[in-house]
Order: structure tokens, then sequence, then C-alpha cells
């Protein structure tokens, strides 16, 4: 009876001590262009330094994101001005400090990568100045989170399209963030901050941009499919398409935009 006693117990602790070792095989593609063309034009700057960053997705478990190296990167105007952005140290930021923004000028983008050709077209959209910002210290549903109120005048008669940036100075994710006038066109409106961790003397930027239709309905999906995950930079459910096309081979498509904006911002200190 012991000795059975002693085989159960031993074939107990060889069975719970066991460790099988379980390859998750993860589908993979090859990697495609990832272009992040936003070109802002900042009130009372001169607007004529931009950057544009390329890099390549990558398999779910890489660490880091890869660059897109020796690209042939150009920005070009209806006035015959062809910008060259330049990369910096093979980091996959490109830059150019000659840009020229013109207030609904229309831009092409250019685009060589390993022999293929990208391009894309924009138009450089104005955007009205955020008038003034507004706080409370006791909303959201806990009334215990700080509300950011930053309001703006839309034009009358104009159909517009807003991106708002909400970057606060303590380590959490931004909040972004779509709108349309369709229901307000004319009117004082405002865009809506509100965070949990934000204590008076904290810094928030708050940006404004002017976009178009076609941007506000990407950027709009975009945030619904990553809202619950975080931001839009966590792995997407579905692939979300922008404006950038592949016109040597279509079917290898970047993913990414082109954009130009006005931006119009305010840095804002919490007040106690």
């Amino acid at each position: 009876m012991k000795r059975r006693f002693l085989i159960l117990v031993v074939s107990l602790i060889s069975f719970l001590s066991c460790e099988d070792v379980i390859d998750v095989d993860v589908p993979t593609s090859e990697p495609r262009l990832v272009i992040d063309a936003s070109l802002n034009w900042f009130k009372g700057t001169t607007g004529n330094e931009q950057v544009i960053k390329l890099t390549l997705t990558a398999p779910y478990f890489n660490d880091g994101v890869p660059p897109a190296n020796n690209a042939q990167v150009t920005v070009s105007d209806e006035n015959g001005n062809v910008f060259q952005f330049i990369e910096e140290d093979n980091t996959g930021l490109y830059y150019n400090d000659s840009f020229i923004p013109e207030i609904n000028g229309i831009y092409n983008l250019n685009i060589v990568y390993q022999n293929e050709t990208y391009i894309a077209t924009e138009t450089l959209l104005e955007v009205p100045e955020i008038d003034f910002v507004e706080q409370n210290l006791e909303g959201g549903f806990t009334g215990e989170d700080t509300e950011i109120k930053a309001y703006f005048t839309d034009p009358v008669d104009e159909e517009n399209y807003y991106f708002f940036e909400f970057i606060p100075n303590i380590p959490i994710i931004p909040t972004l963030d779509t709108f349309k006038d369709e229901f307000v066109n004319g009117n004082q409106i405002f865009g809506f901050y509100v965070e949990e961790d934000l204590n008076p003397g904290d810094e928030v930027i708050i940006r404004n941009h002017g976009v178009s239709k076609r941007f506000y309905e990407f950027m709009y999906i975009l945030l619904q499919q990553t809202g619950e995950s975080g931001g839009p930079f966590e792995t997407q459910p579905a692939t979300v398409r922008g404006n950038c096309m592949n016109i040597t081979n279509p079917d290898n498509y970047p993913l990414g935009y082109f954009r130009l904006s006005e931006v119009s911002q305010v840095n804002y200190i919490v007040e106690p």
C-alpha cells in the first residue's frame, strides 16, 4: 500500500512539473510602406520646416518599428515648386526647411522606395483660432475628473472638418478626436477633453487642425477601431486605407496618410 501511494505521488509530481512549449504560428506578410506625411502650418509661423516619416510594417512580436531608408521624397505645389525631403541618419525621418504653405493650395506627394512609386494629393486647409479655454475640475462620471473645453468659432456657410489633439505633460497617451460642423455651422463650438489624472499646474497642448472630409472619415474609422485598445497606433482589427497609392504595384499598397493642415495651438496650464 505504501509502495502504491509513493508511486502515485511521484507520478503526480512528474505530471505537474511537466511544461509543454507551444509555438504560436503567427501569420506574416511582406512589409508594407507606412507613410506619416502630416504637414502642419502652425498659426504665427512661416511653416517652412516640415518632416515626413517613413516606416515599414513588422511582425506582431517584433521589437520596434523599422524605418524605411533611402527613399526619394518630394512634395510639389501648383506653382511649380518642388520641395525635396532629405533623410537624416537612416532614421526614416525626411526633412525639408524651405516648404511654402498656402491656404487652399493643392500639393502632391511623390515617394520612390525600392523602385516603386507612391503618390497622394491633398489640399492645405485653414482652421479658426482657438478663442478661449474653459476647465472644470469636478467633471466626468466620478465628479473628480478634469474637463477642458477649447472654444472656436466655425465659419458660416462652409463645410468644415476638424482634427483635435490634446497632449498632456504627464505620462499618458494623448487624446485624439475628430469633429464636423454638420449641425453647428457658423456657431461657437468646442473640442472636449476629460482626464482623471490631470492636476492643477499640469500643462495640456491643445491643437485644432483644419482637415479634409476624406481625412476626417479616415481618422474617425481609425479611432473607432482602436478606441478600446488605447490609441490609434495599436494593432487594428482591419486595414484602414488612406489617400496614398502605389502606382507601380497597386497590390503593394501603402498604409498611412498625406495631410496638410493649418493648426491653431494653445498651451494650457490647468488652474487650481
